[in-house]
């Protein structure tokens, strides 16, 4: 129904045809969301558009506590979509909830609540002013902090507000509501709830259960209409503070949140999320290179010198592979080349986006998140090789390696260039069809499937990379780190040679 249309007046709207007074006095805001789900899960429709891998686990358990009219708490780690779920909720709520014109509180125009609602009323009768509220606006979230306090969550005596009305100050007109009251007749969230100090919870409690709270000693009764829901991260129970039992108790489910499943799921997220589509620009990644990306994340959450407490966020992706397209951008912008296409090797270039976004373990730390992030890369991009290219022959590439053969794929060179010299490899362009390249395809195409393929010779250590020689045999590698370490050890030796002469120098010199 269009906003202009609504009733404007409590007359109106007891009048209406479209609103019954009876339901609007008796309907909760669980009821309603109960109602709403019901109607989506009869029309076959997604009840949470835009969630993706937790068809099978999250979302059922979700339904069950909403069917239930329960409150309920999201458990998981960092970056497993808790706060976009909790927002989701809002699609439950009706388009349109009527209120009493400028209550604080959102009052029921057939029950409210508050002193100020109910004196109006009395006055103006039907010519008392309605005013409405969208999904959105019925949508409270706090984030929870130690320093939070009962004012903020429930409210507070106010003087001021006293003085100027000539009000005692145990009267209910004088009090400045807090967030819950606020959220009266909608959707209350709670995000990171241990952090939240016991009296807080206490507090939180005592007026989502019993109704009342007590306010600078005056008793305050509020039988606030809410739907209550909460997220936490399963470390803070230990790390940071705990949930209180009395709350726990109060809250109806507890609801474990996951990361994605299968690789599949979590390109699908990333895709989804990622700013990839820049519009000014053609750019075409390619789907072995988003599978690298996204199991960078899964080999980092298995990997030992990552903590696992505190998780791998989904955002390590979504972040590493908008840095990649940029990375591309930047190539393609210097080089002129058409269209964008992502490599490999701008995912290294990506590092600065994911070193930040791991917590590592003692022996990760020892080893440095640069070299961990890298080992991390080239694992993944070993795991998609074996997906597109097992079996494929790749000993005359290895062969020509061996046979002295290096390549460079400079950042400032065009992929023409760059395809002409990876040409004289003998059988490298034939082995990338797995990897969708087709004859004619465009040099930037071509380079980047090349790249992936060769680096994943890197990671199966058939092959070597590194930035200042690139790829290379990994014999020829060996043999000159060798060497370097040969020449580190003279040299040295040398300064030892050169200190014990001076040493003796100065011994000789009277100097001890």
């Amino acid at each position: 129904m269009p906003a202009s249309t609504l009733p404007r007046t409590l007359g109106e709207l007891r009048a209406g045809r479209q609103f019954s007074a009876e339901r609007l006095k008796t309907r909760s805001v669980k009821d309603e969301m109960r109602e709403n789900l019901i109607a989506r899960l009869k029309a076959r429709q997604t009840v949470f558009p835009g969630i993706v891998g937790y068809e099978d686990t999250v979302i059922p358990q979700i339904v069950n506590a909403v069917l239930s009219k329960q409150n309920f708490i999201l458990l998981g780690l960092r970056g497993q979509a808790k706060s976009r779920i909790l927002r989701a909720l809002t699609a439950l709520l009706d388009e349109h909830m009527p209120y009493i014109a400028g209550c604080e509180i959102r009052d029921n125009p057939f029950q409210p609540l508050c002193q100020r609602c109910r004196n109006l009323i009395a006055e103006r009768g039907d010519a008392a002013p309605v005013a409405w509220l969208g999904r959105n606006e019925r949508y409270v979230e706090k984030l929870a902090t130690p320093d939070v306090t009962v004012a903020d969550l429930i409210g507070d005596l106010d003087p001021i507000k006293a003085a100027r009305g000539g009000e005692d100050l145990s009267s209910e007109l004088t009090m400045h509501y807090g967030l819950l009251p606020r959220a009266n007749r909608g959707l209350f969230a709670i995000n990171e709830l241990p952090d939240l100090a016991g009296k807080i919870q206490v507090a939180l409690f005592n007026i989502m259960q019993e109704g009342d709270v007590q306010i600078k000693g005056y008793p305050v009764r509020m039988a606030l209409d809410l739907a209550l829901v909460f997220s936490a991260n399963p470390e803070d129970y230990t790390a940071r503070g705990k949930i209180i039992t009395p709350l726990k108790d109060r809250i109806g489910s507890e609801i474990r949140t996951h990361y994605p499943e299968t690789l599949e799921e979590g390109v699908a997220i990333t895709a989804q999320e990622a700013w990839a589509a820049r519009g000014d620009q053609a750019i075409e990644i390619p789907q072995y290179l988003r599978e690298v990306v996204e199991q960078v994340a899964f080999s980092a959450r298995e990997d030992k010198k990552v903590d696992k407490r505190s998780g791998v966020s989904q955002r390590l992706p979504i972040s590493t592979l908008e840095l990649v397209v940029s990375n591309a951008e930047r190539r393609s912008l210097a080089t002129g080349d058409a269209p964008v296409v992502p490599r490999v090797s701008d995912i290294y270039a990506a590092m600065p986006g994911m070193t930040g976004k791991l917590e590592l373990e003692y022996e990760g730390e020892m080893r440095g998140a640069d070299t961990v992030v890298r080992d991390l890369i080239r694992t993944a991009a070993g795991k998609v090789y074996d997906r597109y290219l097992h079996g494929v022959g790749t000993e005359q590439i290895e062969q020509w390696f061996n046979l002295g053969g290096t390549v460079k794929l400079d950042e400032d060179q065009p992929a023409a260039a760059q395809l002409r010299e990876l040409k004289g490899i003998q059988g490298l362009i034939e082995k990338l069809a797995p990897l969708g390249v087709k004859p004619g395809d465009a040099a930037p195409k071509v380079v980047g499937a090349a790249e992936f393929l060769l680096e994943g010779l890197v990671a199966h250590r058939k092959l070597s990379r590194d930035e200042q020689h690139g790829f290379a045999a990994e014999k020829s590698v060996r043999l000159r780190d060798r060497e370097e370490s040969n020449l580190e050890r003279k040299e040295l030796e040398m300064e030892y040679e050169d200190w014990q002469r001076a040493r003796k120098s100065r011994r000789g010199g009277g100097l001890n």
